[in-house]
């Protein structure tokens, strides 16, 4: 998720009556900027609720297409680690010790560890939060937004991928009595029978915004992250069904299959639209068609992630420019998950419009043409704009009312 999610994609801490809880692709919307940026960091908008989230996949996705970050822009996420090896959302002065107040999330640092494990030679940071994360890992097997908190897919799911990326066995990290993170995850995925059938929900009693949290437990359902493509997938024989499942492997076929029915007519998913809006018609949800691109390819199901490519293609570069990092990244992963060249997306070449966004790269492959007047006026947009306010209504079972949150797992800016 990545958009996903959210953006996804997609998805990051709000705090409502004191709780906090958001899937991966949900952020909590961001004020304007009062304080200069760090020069490190990718995007331009206010941080507070995605600072490591945007930076994580802004340097995951330039690894993927054979752009050497630069130094100032690795220093700034690794700088973002707390003593205890978690990351929170953001903080300001890394020069201070992590506020006892501050709160860490299992998201944004399963998105840092995979960024660095993919970069290389943050061994020590890396080792550190994976030793946090299977800390707080809930007796289910699963993990919560927040420690201590309900486990939920997203957040199962994007730890997944972070322990398959350090190298660690995701089937062997078990918790207080023997639980794994595959027993939680199967725990979210529903029957094929009624509205949803096949898919995974967000948690049990709070499905939330579906489309994301089953394109990241497909994902993580096959030990993968979010840069994952189709190379050595295995065909998906059994189509677009849904069957009757009691194993992760067929949850997993039925949450592909979930997807690709989603994205069968119009190529794209839609997100709900905002309580008590003027507007109430649906708006198409780019980030997350973009995780369930990957989704579809890791699940072997190539075919069905073609449309939803194409739709992409013509229509998510305004998106992407309004929204920044997190969601250039999302297109890239998409793009390479398919095997097209993100260098050559709709007219756009994504890899040199993120790269605009934050400090100049040390090396990159050959970009191609590039539009270099969009790339730059991507540079100095607010990249936590107003798109990803309206991804999705997360639901708080605790108190039985819906709240809002933006953009995830995704589509941090």
């Amino acid at each position: 998720m990545t958009t996903l999610r959210r953006g996804a994609a997609a998805l990051v801490v709000t705090a409502v009556l004191g709780l906090y809880a958001a899937p991966a692709a949900f952020a909590a919307p961001s004020p304007s900027p009062s304080a200069e940026l760090p020069a490190g960091l990718y995007g331009k908008g206010d941080p507070t609720y995605d600072g490591v989230w945007r930076q994580s996949l802004a340097l995951l996705a330039q690894d993927t297409v054979g752009v050497e970050p630069a130094d100032e822009a690795v220093g700034f996420l690794t700088g973002q680690q707390c003593a205890s090896g978690g990351f929170p959302s953001y903080r300001a002065d890394a020069t201070k010790s992590c506020d006892a107040e501050l709160p860490l999330d299992t998201n944004t640092s399963a998105a840092a560890v995979q960024a660095l494990a993919a970069l290389g030679g943050q061994d020590a940071v890396v080792k550190k939060t994976v030793g946090w994360l299977k800390s707080v890992q809930n007796k289910d097997g699963g993990w919560g937004y927040n420690p201590g908190g309900a486990s939920d897919a997203n957040s199962t799911s994007v730890v997944i991928g972070a322990l398959a990326a350090a190298g660690e066995k995701p089937a062997g990290t078990r918790a207080k009595g023997g639980k794994t993170p595959y027993d939680a995850l199967l725990t979210f995925a529903k029957p094929c029978d009624g509205k949803g059938g096949g898919a995974f929900v967000y948690q049990v009693k709070s499905p939330g915004i579906v489309a994301d949290s089953t394109a990241a437990a497909v994902l993580a359902s096959h030990g993968k992250g979010f840069a994952a493509t189709g190379d050595g997938a295995k065909k998906d024989e059994k189509g677009t069904a849904c069957e009757k499942a009691t194993t992760l492997e067929g949850a997993a076929h039925n949450g592909a299959a979930f997807l690709a029915n989603g994205l069968a007519k119009k190529g794209h998913f839609d997100t709900p639209p905002m309580p008590g809006a003027d507007d109430s018609s649906p708006k198409p949800d780019f980030g997350n068609t973009a995780d369930a691109v990957v989704a579809l390819s890791a699940q072997g199901l190539p075919g069905q992630a073609a449309k939803p490519l194409e739709w992409l293609q013509q229509n998510a570069s305004a998106w992407a420019k309004e929204n920044g990092p997190a969601a250039y990244a999302q297109l890239i992963f998409a793009a390479r998950a398919v095997g097209a060249d993100p260098k050559q997306f709709g007219g756009t070449d994504l890899v040199a419009a993120l790269g605009a966004t934050g400090p100049a790269p040390k090396a990159a492959a050959s970009t191609g043409p590039a539009d270099n007047t969009d790339a730059q006026e991507d540079k100095s947009s607010d990249s936590s704009s107003t798109t990803w306010w309206i991804v999705g209504v997360f639901f708080v079972a605790a108190v039985g009312v819906g709240f809002l949150f933006s953009g995830r797992r995704k589509n941090q800016n």
